[in-house]
């Protein structure tokens, strides 16, 4: 079985931090991805999907450090469904991305310190890590020329 995500896709905001009473560091953000299609009517209708994506401990570290509002992300993961029930009883649902890798692909202008002017659209320096902390295996370069999308 599997249970694998792949996300490109731009940050709605910047990580949430909380530290857990057991001293275990999470983030919480979220990623946009969007497709474009043509309707019945021939018109061209664009689609923004929204995901909650959590990241723990070390990585939960590293998204406080780097990430900032508007960068391009590449993310991967699991699905993870939580559920619990309200103060009126009501049983709720919240469906996760929790990472275990993260990597900017493009911070739209921002510079290291996530200051800048976004229109600038430059590719920034490539952060690589997985949640152990342990270097990536991709080269660093901007992959925003070869999106599928």
């Amino acid at each position: 079985m599997v249970n694998r995500v792949t996300l490109i896709g731009n940050l709605g905001r910047d990580p949430e931090i909380r530290t857990l009473e057991t001293g275990a560091m999470v983030a919480k953000f979220s990623v946009a991805t969007d497709e474009g299609y043509r309707d019945t009517s021939g018109n061209w209708v664009e689609r923004t999907e929204w995901h909650e994506v959590v990241a723990w401990r070390q990585l939960a570290e590293r998204a406080q450090s780097t990430l900032k509002k508007g960068m391009l992300v590449y993310v991967e993961g699991k699905l993870s469904t939580r559920k619990w029930k309200d103060q009126n009883d009501v049983e709720k649902y919240r469906t996760e991305v929790v990472a275990n890798y993260f990597r900017i692909v493009n911070s739209r202008g921002l510079d290291k310190h996530g200051e800048g002017d976004p229109s600038t659209q430059q590719p920034a320096s490539v952060q690589e890590g997985n949640a152990s902390g342990e270097a990536g295996s991709f080269p660093e370069q901007s992959y925003e020329d070869d999106l599928p999308f």
